[in-house]
């Protein structure tokens, strides 16, 4: 199962990513991890990586599609994958596309998580990460058991600094200019599932299920 989510930040496509990949036994693939275990490896790409990333240049798409590359050809991506957060424009998909026929794989479902703006901006002035394991809570609907604490790892909670109202509605137009396109793009091709991301994380969850099964 190859699947690519697509949605607005706050969508809970990250959330749902991880659900996805305990159930099914197949791993997210987030290009920020890949660049950075890349770069921290000190690999030929993670140096051409860093010559970008250290001039504060954002990495080619080339680059990262080549780290994606290698990911797919991992062992624990031979029964799929999930793309959570890549690609984010029309060219990217194109070159992912491009990439994906050269390794002669498809992409199973493209699961497209609408919310509206309401609720977006709610669900990610709320939202709390765990400095350490990276899981994620909610002020209001998936609360700590004990407040600023991770549930899982007993570390510090904190608020990405991007999750303030101003900051979101910036983050959100960017989104509806630059990444909402690919929805055509995946309609044309005939992988797009669209989902309305409503509800507590375990009914959304059983949606994403019912449309990739």
């Amino acid at each position: 199962m190859r699947l690519i989510l697509l949605g607005p930040p706050g969508a809970g496509k990250g959330t749902q990513a991880k659900m996805l990949e305990e159930k099914f036994g197949i791993p997210q693939i987030s290009t920020g991890d890949i660049l950075r275990k890349a770069v921290g490896n000190d690999t030929p790409l993670g140096k051409k990586a860093k010559a970008y990333m250290g001039d504060g240049q954002l990495v080619p798409d080339e680059i990262v599609i080549e780290l994606i590359k290698e990911k797919i050809k991992e062992d624990d991506c031979a029964c799929g994958f999930i793309l959570d957060g890549f690609p984010r424009t029309i060219v990217q998909a194109e070159k992912l596309s491009e990439t994906l026929e050269e390794m002669k794989l498809d992409i199973d479902a493209v699961i497209d998580f609408e919310v509206d703006l309401n609720e977006l901006t709610v669900r990610l002035t709320g939202r709390r990460s765990c400095l350490d394991c990276g899981a994620m809570f909610h002020d209001e609907t998936r609360p700590p058991r004990k407040r600023g604490v991770c549930d899982h790892c007993g570390h510090e909670l904190y608020q990405r600094p991007d999750d303030n109202k101003e900051t979101i509605l910036k983050r959100l137009e960017v989104y509806d200019n630059e990444t909402a396109p690919l929805k055509d793009y995946y309609r044309k091709r005939g992988n797009l599932k669209t989902l309305e991301g409503r509800g507590s994380v375990d009914e959304i969850f059983s949606q994403v299920c019912a449309l990739v099964s």
